[in-house]
């Protein structure tokens, strides 16, 4: 697994998992309840994860979406 995005956005998190999903891109979402102990407040970000051989595709469907894929 290689890490995609980090964001503390989880409608983000949420619109790149449907587009990967729909190119047929397995991803896993990191540290989803973190939140428990942040006290739900959102300033720890969740990772997305994808397989190493799909890293590349995955960066190109997120590159013609205009959805930044950089680290916070």
């Amino acid at each position: 697994m290689k890490e995609l995005m980090r964001s503390t956005d989880p409608t983000l998190i949420a619109f790149a998992t449907a587009l990967l999903s729909g190119e047929d891109i397995e991803v896993f979402v990191l540290d989803v309840h973190m939140s428990v102990l942040e006290g739900s407040i959102g300033i720890l970000p969740r990772r997305m994860m994808v397989r190493a051989e799909d890293h590349a595709a995955a960066e190109r469907v997120l590159l013609d979406n205009d959805i930044p894929f950089g680290r916070d």
